[in-house]
């Protein structure tokens, strides 16, 4: 039954490059170039308000969201959350916590499924609500949320001992979609 659960997520985690490279010829991807150019907002990392944990390195949020870290320091098991494929949140994460493009994080979870090495690939949702209430149910979950989508049901962390609403904050989303469509 294993076996066929991975052969199942791995002819999934196959098709997502493809879904990409369509959106991408579509012109759904931010367009290359310097970010700052376009106004920003944080993107904050969210867990379930039961967890005891107030603050990640960054180095522990990159394992986390590459699936080599697979339980809390409680021992609960680490669910991760991500937005679709394409969003401008999940672009974010990938290239700046996960330094990868949406390719080789698939192929990350290919192997890593395929090999034992990861136990769960992520949980994928459409919208931050979505995001909200699934965080809000699974008391070992961890995503992420433009800070406008944050509310009293989650708990934001703060990432090496930076919140979010500090200029020093690394996690930024453009808050405006790149024109040229």
């Amino acid at each position: 039954m294993r076996r066929l659960t991975t052969a199942l997520i791995a002819v999934a985690l196959l098709a997502w490059p493809e879904l990409d490279s369509v959106r991408a010829s579509a012109g759904a991807h931010p367009a290359a170039g310097p970010e700052t150019s376009a106004p920003t907002e944080p993107l904050v990392i969210v867990v379930n308000r039961s967890n005891p944990v107030d603050e990640l390195s960054f180095a522990e949020l990159r394992r986390i969201f590459l699936g080599n870290r697979s339980h809390w320091a409680n021992g609960r098991r680490i669910t991760l959350v991500m937005r679709e494929p394409g969003e401008p949140e999940r672009n974010t994460i990938i290239r700046d916590v996960c330094g990868m493009t949406e390719e080789q994080l698939n192929r990350h979870f290919l192997h890593g499924l395929f090999t034992g090495e990861i136990l769960v690939s992520p949980k994928t949702l459409s919208s931050p609500t979505g995001v909200r209430k699934f965080i809000f149910n699974v008391p070992g979950a961890i995503g992420y949320l433009r800070i406008g989508d944050v509310d009293s049901t989650v708990k934001v962390l703060r990432i090496d001992e930076v919140n979010p609403d500090d200029k020093a904050y690394k996690l930024r989303v453009q808050t405006e979609p790149v024109s040229g469509n």
